[in-house]
């Protein structure tokens, strides 16, 4: 679901402003995008309620990142006990005018797939965000 439609909260959308920053602190030339999904029929049929999609724009096409924008999938679970929402994993997939380039899934084994890959210091820089992102909302127990 876009990020812009997760943020029913004050401390949900901190979260949302906070991923952003970690990724912008990465890869400071992107421009975030809340909203990356149509509001059409046929992609509403596709959004998953327990996710926050983001996009990402690079200014043009990035070499390095073998792509011209990002999208980030957090897949979400709600404890029905506490109704702490937390992360279970992150899919990541690049795209340029030909389509989806490749992914990146913490769900499996972190290991990207497709055509193309982003440079092997790149691809490090995306685990890092994707590891930041599962300290932020899931932190350890006190």
């Amino acid at each position: 679901m876009n990020a812009a439609e997760q943020a029913n909260s004050i401390e949900f959308a901190s979260k949302i402003a906070a991923v952003v920053g970690l990724f912008k602190a990465e890869l400071p030339d992107l421009r975030a995008d809340l909203k990356p999904w149509a509001n059409d029929p046929d992609t509403r049929d596709w959004v998953d309620p327990d996710s926050i999609d983001l996009g990402f724009h690079f200014p043009g096409v990035s070499r390095l990142f073998q792509c011209r924008s990002l999208l980030v999938q957090i897949r979400l679970y709600t404890d029905s006990e506490t109704e702490e929402r937390r992360v279970i994993g992150l899919d990541l997939a690049g795209f340029d005018h030909r389509g989806k380039r490749w992914g990146l899934s913490t769900i499996d084994n972190w290991a990207f797939t497709g055509e193309v890959v982003p440079d092997p210091t790149c691809r490090e820089r995306l685990r890092r965000c994707c590891r930041q992102v599962f300290a932020l909302f899931n932190p350890p127990p006190i």
